[in-house]
């Protein structure tokens, strides 16, 4: 019989961050597979939530003491898939398969732009301001565009998405909030 006694919670401490990052990487998946079920406006809900789970599981780490490089290089890998491949196919399903080629390339871009982001940021000693914008909020300001799709013209979301890309590998700072 399965008793709570046996069970060690430090263990259980050690790996809460790491299965909170799992939520959001679980979140991201199932809103790219919404968007690919032509399903996007359900992919919203998931891509948020990604965001919030994201929120807690750096502070979640840091309240038990458990972070680590294995964590951190886990949420980076979860927040590709959250906040750049999902908001990114989100709009260019919604909005930039009609213009094929420039569609394609700005999805690419940003997505490209994101990964450079997180890896620069898992390099770098933190000193508690990013450089650049996270892509936590570039995520979520692209899937917010989504509410836009039907009254801004795709040639002005493929600007917003080259704009958020460039902003997340630029080198102005944004403090830690």
């Amino acid at each position: 019989m399965f008793s709570f006694r046996y069970i060690d919670y430090t263990k259980v401490k050690a790996q809460l961050a790491n299965a909170i990052t799992l939520v959001n990487l679980s979140f991201g998946v199932i809103a790219v597979i919404l968007i690919s079920k032509d399903l996007a406006h359900m992919s919203l809900v998931f891509i948020f939530l990604a965001a919030l789970f994201d929120r807690f599981d750096g502070m979640t780490a840091r309240h038990f003491h458990t972070e680590s490089a294995f964590g951190k290089e886990l949420d980076s890998l979860s927040d590709i898939i959250s906040f750049g491949i999902a908001p990114a196919v989100l709009i260019y399903h919604s909005a930039l398969s009609d213009m094929l080629w420039v569609g394609i390339a700005a999805t690419i871009i940003y997505i490209a732009c994101g990964a450079v982001r997180l890896a620069r940021y898992n390099v770098e000693e933190f000193d508690g301001v990013f450089r650049g914008v996270p892509i936590t909020a570039a995520g979520v300001v692209l899937t917010a565009l989504y509410f836009a799709v039907p009254y801004v013209a795709a040639p002005y979301l493929v600007i917003a998405m080259l704009v958020l890309s460039w902003a997340m590998v630029s080198n102005f700072k944004i403090s830690k909030v």
